[in-house]
């Protein structure tokens, strides 16, 4: 993928979450973003994702305007750190809902893509169960499960392990890294520091709404240019 970002700026009444970040990352499979809570890692990837309107710039995609449509959506597979799954639904429904109703599948095939999907991630014996009567692990398995049968073109993770325990992120970060062994292009939002910079082409770390610093993981990660980017590190790796 190619992802540019020009003058992007993003309010929520008087605080000001994106401020003018302008950055273009060239060709890339994978981006990570890095950076402190609250500093607008979840809110750009929104924007990228058009789940959110920029109130000024734009994003770029493959050279394409990103625009808050569903068309846009509907070509992205994203997966929220709350799983966001519908509780009245099994496992196996979750992933044939947007199948149908948004890609327009016949039922029957549909079925079979989404039976295909779970048993791809070992999920084909929980199928039938709903999200309550799955582990923390199973429910972010059925959630990337879900992003990938619709055949994105693009895979967005929003914090994918801030809700598990640590075996359940370890599940969960070698999906992702299989993904990343299959020449998916991805943008993950996340604080597991050593996984970004073992599967990332390229870091980004924001801080109040800004791109501080973006570059490899072993420029990022040994030779950081910003006091900010070279504290922050220092805090989060000290254990």
């Amino acid at each position: 993928m190619r992802l540019a970002l020009s003058g992007l700026t993003k309010s929520f009444g008087a605080h000001r979450v994106i401020d003018g970040i302008t950055a273009d990352f060239g060709e890339l499979r994978t981006l990570a973003l890095i950076g402190p809570s609250g500093g607008g890692k979840s809110t750009l990837l929104r924007i990228i994702a058009g789940l959110e309107t920029a109130d000024a710039g734009h994003v770029l995609l493959d050279g394409e305007r990103v625009e808050c449509t569903r068309e846009h959506r509907s070509r992205l597979g994203v997966v929220f750190q709350a799983f966001n799954l519908f509780p009245h639904l099994n496992a196996l429904d979750n992933l044939l809902l947007p199948l149908v109703r948004v890609h327009g599948l016949a039922e029957a095939e549909a079925r079979a893509l989404a039976l295909a999907t779970l048993d791809r991630f070992r999920l084909a014996d929980h199928a039938h169960k709903r999200p309550a009567e799955l582990s923390g692990g199973q429910k972010q398995r059925v959630a990337i499960a879900r992003a990938i049968a619709i055949k994105p073109r693009v895979l967005l993770f929003d914090e994918p392990t801030s809700a598990l325990d640590p075996e359940m992120t370890a599940e969960v970060l070698d999906v992702i890294e299989e993904l990343k062994s299959e020449a998916r292009d991805f943008v993950l939002v996340t604080h597991e520091m050593g996984f970004a910079r073992h599967v990332a082409d390229r870091i980004a770390f924001l801080a109040e709404g800004r791109i501080v610093e973006h570059g490899s993981p072993e420029q990022i990660f040994t030779a950081a240019a910003s006091a900010q980017c070279r504290d922050f590190l220092a805090r989060v790796l000290r254990h």
